[in-house]
């Protein structure tokens, strides 16, 4: 049986610090930072946190090539 605890720094608060510390990332750099703070992330689950960070409005995700995407947080004004 697995247990699974909350992490003490959410998966989506660390991609919305990251993109404002370091300004627009390609999908994989930002994986990247992530796998390195958190080791054990997969890309499915980084997608799916993703989107639902799109949908809320904290980011945009553009196709910059094909298999290549450029994530940049929203300016609130």
């Amino acid at each position: 049986m697995s247990i699974k605890t909350w992490k003490p720094h959410p998966i989506d608060l660390a991609i919305v610090e990251s993109l404002e510390r370091k300004g627009a990332l390609t999908d994989i750099e930002l994986f990247d930072l992530l796998r390195g703070r958190y080791g054990s992330v997969g890309f499915g689950s980084f997608n799916r946190v993703l989107m639902r960070l799109e949908i809320e409005g904290k980011v945009h995700v553009s196709s910059l090539i094909k298999g290549k995407r450029r994530v940049e947080l929203v300016k609130k004004e």
